[in-house]
């Protein structure tokens, strides 16, 4: 697969991964929400972002546990409740949250058992 932005090619698995990590921008980021019917607004952005410094620091994706309990209380008394955070995540990413959230970042495809978190 390809990802076509700005005049570049940029390869990528046949589920949208990026071949190449360092291939990643915001462009980038765009395309493959495109691709896969949405549109990235404020709120997958502020959590692409999470997953890019959180891999940056950790080499690792966070899980869906670190996730509801790092950035849940941050939100506001909305998501404070983890069960709320989770089910929004959810209700922006229907399949496979962590799985989509790495694939947008531009982080290494995770692993089966990593991906419900």
């Amino acid at each position: 697969m390809v990802i076509n932005v700005a005049g570049r090619s940029i390869p990528a698995d046949e589920e949208g991964f990026l071949l190449n990590p360092a291939d990643w921008s915001e462009e980038v980021a765009d395309a493959i929400a495109e691709s896969e019917g949405y549109e990235l607004k404020d709120d997958h952005k502020g959590l692409v972002d999470y997953f890019r410094e959180y891999y940056a620091e950790n080499e690792t994706h966070p899980t869906m546990h670190i996730i509801v309990k790092e950035i849940g209380g941050s939100l506001g008394k909305n998501f404070h409740d983890h069960k709320v955070l989770a089910n929004h995540l959810y209700k922006i990413f229907p399949s496979e949250p962590i799985a989509e959230l790495c694939k947008l970042a531009g982080l290494p495809k995770p692993l089966p058992s990593e991906r419900e978190g």
